[in-house]
């Protein structure tokens, strides 16, 4: 990692062993139970490759893609292998960040302390968030000891095992089509980036290019960590919770908003993708999808609490659940005007992608990729 004197931008490490640390506990289950569930999320994920590659063709028959692992995790894990992640991708603006603190005065001191400060309220966020997430395709994700991943760096699927049995036990919903329908949404991930070799390249160069573009200061990035654990532990002072500063707006410059917009119509279709598809192949496979649906968009609409809804401005999760109904709303008027293999088309390369103002008007994307 880029360090100057020694010393880290971030504590990684630490980072780690203070979100373990605070991270809330799972639901109580008793061992057997335990080893049942993560036996049956594996044997579903097994089973979703065939569900989700029949629905949206997207793999021709005879076509094998690149294998990625699929793993169980607790939410250590989870909090481990996005650590990992978040070190890989960030190394380019984390060594600009650092060649400019250098040169600014009192950058040793920051260099000292700005590591373990920033290490540790990254892992508050961390513990906040590893309670939340079902499952996740991590698509740049560097292979560990603990953690195998695909080749030359490619993906691995993480199911959050006491996170998924946490929800169906809250929804009040049948917990072996529970189990399938969180498969099947993140099967779908691994699709799109498995069946189309091209896509995580460009996401990984998009991504790269809009942090070269950045020029932020190390105080500011740490002013929005604070705030966001400040938020977290209820530090902040009445009635500010609403007024929080998203992450997302340390976007300063015209090169970069155009690179995030370009991101943002990615994720929407990814995201909206994965929507459609586990609803799809849903009523085959999961009988009671349609309880399961209406009861997820609803815990989805009205999160948990104000502090919730705080963090999500924060941390830009607001924009992403925005990017699940849009997305899901632009595949849908895809496919019903030109059929599943004329959506398909937007996988033929980075110039069939929708902009993000084709996802909202998806009659437009139409008429530009089908003439």
């Amino acid at each position: 990692m880029t360090s100057i004197g020694g010393a880290e931008m971030v504590d990684w490490n630490l980072a780690v062993a203070t979100a373990t640390r605070l991270v809330r506990p799972g639901p109580e289950v008793s061992r057997e139970e335990a080893r049942a569930v993560v036996a049956e999320l594996r044997r579903h994920a097994k089973a979703s490759e065939e569900h989700v590659r029949g629905f949206t063709r997207m793999i021709p028959e005879g076509h094998e893609p690149e294998d990625t692992p699929v793993l169980v995790v607790d939410r250590a894990g989870w909090i481990r292998a996005n650590v990992a992640g978040f070190r890989e991708l960030l190394k380019p603006l984390l060594a600009r960040m650092s060649e400019r603190r250098a040169g600014t005065p009192g950058g040793a001191v920051f260099g000292a302390v700005g590591g373990k400060v920033t290490g540790v309220e990254l892992g508050m966020l961390l513990s906040f968030l590893a309670s939340r997430v079902l499952g996740q395709y991590e698509t740049f994700a560097p292979a560990t000891r603990e953690l195998p991943a695909g080749e030359d760096g490619g993906g691995r699927l993480l199911l959050v095992a006491p996170n998924i049995v946490h929800v169906e036990r809250e929804l009040d919903v049948d917990p072996h089509d529970f189990r399938l329908w969180v498969s099947l949404h993140e099967e779908t991930h691994r699709t799109q980036f498995t069946g189309v070799p091209w896509l995580r390249d460009h996401l990984r160069g998009e991504i790269q290019s809009f942090l070269a573009a950045t020029d932020v200061d190390p105080m500011t990035v740490l002013e929005r960590l604070r705030e966001a654990a400040q938020t977290l532990v209820g530090a902040r002072p009445e009635g500010e919770e609403d007024e929080g500063r998203s992450i997302v707006e340390l976007v300063q410059t015209p090169e970069q908003r155009e690179i995030l917009g370009r991101l943002t119509a990615v994720m929407s279709l990814l995201e909206g993708h994965a929507d459609f598809v586990m609803d799809g192949v849903g009523p085959q496979v999961v009988p009671s999808v349609a309880e399961i649906r209406e009861k997820f968009q609803q815990r989805r609409a009205r999160g948990a609490s104000r502090l919730d809804q705080a963090l999500r401005k924060l941390l830009g999760l607001d924009a992403k659940l925005r990017q699940y109904r849009d997305g899901e709303r632009f595949v849908r008027a895809v496919v019903d005007e030109v059929g599943m293999d004329g959506f398909n088309r937007v996988w033929t390369s980075p110039n069939t992608l929708p902009t993000k103002a084709e996802i909202a008007a998806p009659a437009d994307w139409v008429t530009r990729v089908h003439r």
